[in-house]
C-alpha cells in the first residue's frame, strides 16, 4: 500500500509544469514549491507533467531538476522522476556499470523481486540499457553471489501459496547438511534459494529451526559471508516477507554515525508507490518508533522535507 498523497483533485499538469517553471526562476530556485508538486504527483501524472514541460518550454525536465538541485535531494528527486520499471533499470546499470560498483543495490533490487517482477526487470533493463542483465551481472559479479543472481533471474517459481510438505522436510535437511560440509554450501543454497516459492522457503525456514534448533538465517550467517549472504538473506527475508526486508534494511541505512543515504533514497523512492505504508508499520513494530521520527533525526532541510512527504502521515 502507497503512502503518497495525492490531491483529491490534482491541478492539470499544464499548470504544475507552470509552476516548476516559476520555481527556477531568479536566483536559485524555490525548492519548496518543487517539492510540493513532484513529492504529491503518482507515477503518470510526473510523467505528464515533463512531457508538458518540454513541450511548453523547450527544455528536459530532469536536466533543469539536475541543474537547479543538489546533494541528496537532487539524487532523490531525480530517482524519483523516472517511471517505476525505468528506475529499477537505470539504479542496475548504475550499480553495474558505474565508477563504483554498488553489488548491493544489484542484490536488493534483484533478490525480492517476484519472478512476475523479474520477467518485466529483465524486459525493462533491455529496453532501457541496451544488453540483457543476466549478461552484465554475468560481466560484473562473481563467485557464488554472481551464481545465485543468475540462477534467481532465470528460473522459474510457482507464486502461489500451497508447497509440498514433504520436499520442505527434504530441503530442510538439504541445507543443514551443506552448512555442515565444507565445499556444498553454495552448490545447494543456490539450487534451492533460487528454485522454491516464497512459501515454500518460509516452510523451511521453520521446519529447520523445529529440526536443528538454530534459525535458517543463522545457519547462512555463519557458513556463507559478504555479498552471497546479503543475497541468500535477502531471498528469505523477502519470502517472510518484503516488509520485514526493508524495515531492517532502513534502519540499518539509519543507524550508528551518518547516514547511508544512498540506500535510504533507494528504498524511500523505490518503495513509496508499492508498499512503503506495511513496511512503516513494520519498523514501527520491530523498533518502538515511527519511520517518519527516524527520517527526520537522521536526515535535514529540503531532502529531509521530500522524504517524508514521501512516507506520507508520521504513523
Amino acid at each position: 500500500m502507497s503512502t503518497l498523497k495525492v490531491p483529491a483533485v490534482a491541478p492539470s499538469h499544464r499548470d504544475d509544469a507552470m509552476q516548476i517553471y516559476r520555481a527556477f526562476k531568479g536566483i536559485g530556485c524555490d525548492a519548496a514549491a518543487i517539492i510540493n508538486i513532484i513529492a504529491h504527483r503518482d507515477a503518470t501524472q510526473r510523467s505528464l507533467i515533463e512531457q508538458e514541460y518540454e513541450s511548453t518550454y523547450g527544455h528536459e525536465l530532469r536536466k533543469r531538476l539536475s541543474s537547479e538541485l543538489t546533494g541528496h535531494l537532487k539524487k532523490a528527486v531525480l530517482l524519483w522522476m523516472h517511471e517505476p520499471g525505468e528506475r529499477d533499470a537505470f539504479i542496475l546499470k548504475k550499480a553495474l556499470k558505474g565508477a563504483v560498483k554498488d553489488q548491493k543495490a544489484v542484490t536488493e533490487i534483484v533478490c525480492s523481486r517476484t519472478p512476475s517482477q523479474i520477467g518485466q526487470l529483465k524486459r525493462a533493463y533491455f529496453s532501457n540499457v541496451g544488453s540483457n542483465l543476466e549478461d552484465d551481472i554475468e560481466a560484473e559479479l562473481s563467485r557464488e553471489h554472481k551464481k545465485l543472481l543468475l540462477a534467481f533471474l532465470t528460473t522459474s517459481r510457482y507464486e502461489g501459496p500451497e508447497y509440498d510438505e514433504t520436499l520442505v522436510e527434504e530441503d530442510a535437511k538439504a541445507l543443514n547438511k551443506a552448512a555442515r560440509k565444507f565445499g556444498l554450501t553454495g552448490k545447494t543454497f543456490i539450487q534451492i534459494f533460487s528454485d522454491r516459492s516464497r512459501a515454500h522457503l518460509c516452510a523451511v525456514s521453520d521446519i529447520y529451526k523445529t529440526m536443528f534448533k538454530k534459525t535458517l538465517e543463522k545457519a547462512i550467517r555463519d557458513e556463507t559471508h559478504k555479498n552471497f549472504e546479503y543475497a541468500l538473506k535477502t531471498i528469505l527475508r523477502c519470502a517472510e516477507g518484503p516488509p520485514r526486508f526493508y524495515a531492517k534494511a532502513l534502519r540499518k541505512a539509519m543507524k550508528g554515525i551518518g547516514t547511508a543515504d544512498t540506500d535510504l533514497i533507494r528504498i524511500v523512492v523505490t518503495r513509496a508507490e508499492v508498499d512503503m505504508h506495511y513496511i512503516k508499520a513494520e519498523y514501527r513494530k520491530k523498533y518502538g518508533k515511527t519511520l517518519n521520527d527516524a527520517v527526520y533525526s537522521d536526515t535535514s532541510g529540503h531532502y529531509r522535507t521530500f522524504l517524508l512527504a514521501l512516507l506520507g502521515n508520521n504513523n
